[in-house]
């Protein structure tokens, strides 16, 4: 059976590293970070580039949903309103695939030292602690399953999911 896992979460809360290692653990498996669809300079949010960056999500996502080589379609973004998830869910063809969403969950201190780290390694600038800790607590209201992932490692994360996917 086809499984559609989505992980959310916060900007450092680990979601692209957690999906990499779940990608390997649920062969054959694809994976698409919604943030890939955002990897523009200027960065620039306006209704078109909203509408461009669904439009391409949903585009992959029912291709990959469509194609026999994978069981597990994996997608992470920051989906901090149900109604983004929701959304995006009406506007694939699931062929009945089981769907599955998992929002990374983790503590203020624990998410402002991977954004420190982050922003010492020139990977993130200074403004993005603000924006996590809003939708750090906007996630924390979607639906779906909770993982900590304070004091864990994205491979228990992924190890976790992976588990809860395969009803083990």
């Amino acid at each position: 059976m086809k499984r559609l896992i989505f992980v959310n979460g916060a900007m450092g809360a680990g979601k692209t590293t957690v999906c990499r290692e779940l990608k390997e653990m649920l062969q054959p498996s694809v994976f698409l970070d919604g943030d890939w669809c955002w990897d523009m300079s200027p960065f620039v949010v306006t209704a078109e580039t909203q509408q461009l960056v669904l439009d391409n999500i949903c585009g992959m996502l029912n291709r990959f949903l469509a194609c026999d080589a994978f069981e597990n379609v994996i997608f992470c973004w920051v989906m901090h309103r149900q109604e983004i998830i929701d959304g995006i869910l009406a506007r694939l063809e699931t062929g009945g695939a089981e769907y599955r969403l998992f929002t990374l969950d983790i503590t203020e201190k624990a998410l402002r030292e991977r954004l420190g780290g982050d922003i010492a390694q020139g990977k993130r600038t200074p403004d993005v602690i603000a924006r996590s800790m809003d939708r750090r607590l906007a996630c924390q209201q979607t639906r779906g399953t909770k993982i900590d992932v304070s004091r864990i490692s994205p491979r228990e994360a992924a190890v976790r999911i992976a588990r809860a996917v395969k009803g083990e």
